[in-house]
């Protein structure tokens, strides 16, 4: 192979390499982390105690209780402020931290296996649903239950009478679940050999390469590209993400949830560029360092004899 067409295939293994490098950790990171129960739980465990997480839990409980709450307009109000106070109150409790511990289990079982589960089949409890699925939604009357024992100890008036109904908070839509499944096998697929994939195309491209030092600052600076165009993949999704939230759904409680979540995706993002920064800095330096090694151990270039001109 002649030193252009290898020059050319390295440069195509090593593009290819960085293009996949930001595809291969949000494939790892979304069936590794995000669909595994015990580092889901891990992730979710700190938002038990984040201000606008237990604001937003305590307004969907306090309503889901009033919902079933009979009174007049002069009560409405100071049954409303009760409400929402005691289940503020219980949001700061060791049990509410066992509750949401356990909310955030049977969420994450029930889009597991909504998800896994084929088209056909039910994924889980909702409205109606798109392509013979239906709505993931999680049950909030349990954290109601609690609320209500809460309420009575406080010697709330006719506390003891408040209905406990289901108070459903979706999860996934079944529009986003039939999406899920047509991609949850590839996904899969997709998480262990794009890494590897990625690896393999980056050793190729320096192996093949006629100046491989070259080659290596280039794989370097290819890799911390690939964790920028990670970093702004995880920014976009978080935009849209609140861009697009329902009315009765907490924009600062949905932000905290989405970066407690793509935490690892952050920490991945720095990674590769500090990773690849060093890699190609190293390079360039190493390689800088022996040409002017060789520049200084070179002979120095004889004196050229001057023209002798002949007398006539």
């Amino acid at each position: 192979m002649s030193h252009h067409a290898r020059g050319a295939l390295s440069a195509v293994l090593t593009a290819l390499a960085c293009l996949l490098t930001p595809v291969g950790a949000l494939a790892a990171w979304a069936t590794y982390e995000l669909a595994d129960r015990t580092r889901y739980e891990a992730v979710m465990a700190p938002l038990a105690t984040d201000p606008a997480v237990r604001e937003a839990l305590a307004d969907a409980v306090a309503a889901g209780v009033l919902r079933e709450v009979r009174v007049g307009p002069p009560l409405r109000g100071p049954v409303r402020e009760f409400t929402h106070d005691a289940a503020r109150s219980f949001t700061q409790t060791e049990a509410f931290r066992t509750a949401w511990h356990m909310v955030n289990r049977a969420a994450h079982d029930a889009v597991l296996t909504a998800v896994r589960a084929e088209d056909t089949e039910g994924g889980g409890a909702g409205g109606p649903g798109v392509g013979g699925a239906r709505a993931v939604t999680l049950d909030l009357a349990p954290v109601g239950e609690r609320v209500k024992r809460q309420l009575v100890r406080d010697h709330v008036p006719f506390a003891h009478r408040i209905p406990v109904a289901r108070t459903e908070v979706e999860v996934l839509s079944a529009a986003q679940l039939v999406q899920l499944r047509k991609g949850y096998r590839v996904l899969e697929i997709a998480a262990f050999w794009l890494p590897v994939g990625a690896l393999a195309l980056a050793a190729g491209g320096v192996l093949v390469a006629t100046q491989r030092r070259r080659a290596v600052c280039a794989t370097g600076l290819g890799a911390a590209l690939g964790g920028a165009l990670l970093g702004v993949a995880v920014a976009l999704g978080r935009h849209l993400t609140l861009a697009d939230l329902p009315p009765d759904v907490s924009p600062a409680a949905a932000g905290a949830v989405y970066d407690a979540l793509t935490a690892t995706l952050r920490t991945v993002t720095w990674g590769l560029l500090l990773l690849g920064t060093t890699v190609a800095a190293a390079a360039w330096l190493t390689g800088h360092l022996v040409r002017h090694r060789r520049a200084s151990s070179a002979p120095p270039p004889a004196p050229s004899e001057a023209p002798t001109r002949a007398r006539a």
